[in-house]
């Protein structure tokens, strides 16, 4: 599938690996200048030179989102780079500790909502000013299906993925009069990184949550996030866009 963003740039957090990486090579090659923004020093290097090797335009940017300053910082790195922000993908998450909610410690929970719900906060602080200066353009917050429904064993996921979603819908409220669409994606259990350590009975118990028989790959999120920042999506602001392989349909 092709989209079509001339000329224009965008900021993709957590695009060192899995669904940010896939997110940030398919844009490049959908002509966006990409600034690709992670903690992951080493791998924000491979993947530049990998998207600039295949021609496409893109620049690293070391930021932890939990750190505000640091937010901004990779918002300026791509309006002084190309020349403004048109897109944002606000992809960066952790998963956290698991366990009941009465057993949480403070720390566990703090550190989720730092990254999972304050960094997505941050991160449109920054970026609207930007896209609003450039014109316009759109945003995409990574919520989740545990934005959506509970999960026993992940509280601080849960509650800062339906953070996400309802922090995505206002923000959309109040500033799509300024030509700025903002919608949040929310997928089931994909191939990436965090779930690199489940053991075999535990990545069958996630496959059969999702009736389509198999997990999500992160470039089919890829597109769905692409979509949603394409003209195609232009009526289309305060969504939650569900990609999740029937998990949430049961």
């Amino acid at each position: 599938m092709k989209y079509s963003f001339p000329g224009r740039s965008a900021l993709v957090t957590g695009a060192a690996s899995g669904i940010g990486e896939a997110t940030a090579h398919l844009l490049a090659r959908n002509g966006l200048s990409v600034v690709v923004s992670d903690v992951q020093a080493d791998a924000v290097d491979r993947v530049v030179a990998a998207i600039v090797a295949a021609g496409g335009r893109a620049v690293g940017n070391i930021a932890n989102v939990s750190d505000p300053d640091a937010v901004k910082t990779a918002v300026d790195c791509a309006v002084e780079t190309f020349g403004g922000l048109h897109f944002a993908v606000n992809n960066a998450g952790i998963g956290g500790d698991s366990g009941p909610a009465g057993e949480l410690s403070r720390e566990a929970w703090q550190r989720v909502i730092d990254v999972n719900l304050s960094g997505v906060a941050y991160g449109l602080r920054y970026q609207i000013p930007a896209i609003r200066a450039a014109g316009g353009g759109a945003i995409v917050n990574m919520s989740s299906i545990l934005g959506l429904v509970g999960d026993a064993g992940n509280p601080a996921y849960v509650a800062s993925k339906h953070g996400v979603t309802g922090l995505t819908r206002s923000a959309a409220l109040a500033h799509s009069a300024q030509g700025i669409r903002i919608n949040s994606i929310h997928p089931g259990y994909v191939e990436t990184p965090i779930l690199a350590n489940l053991d075999a009975e535990a990545r069958a118990a996630a496959v059969g949550l999702h009736p389509i028989g198999r997990l999500g790959k992160p470039e089919e999120i890829a597109h769905a996030i692409a979509f949603l920042l394409s003209d195609g999506a232009s009526f289309i602001t305060g969504a939650t866009l569900v990609a999740d392989g029937g998990y949430t349909a049961r």
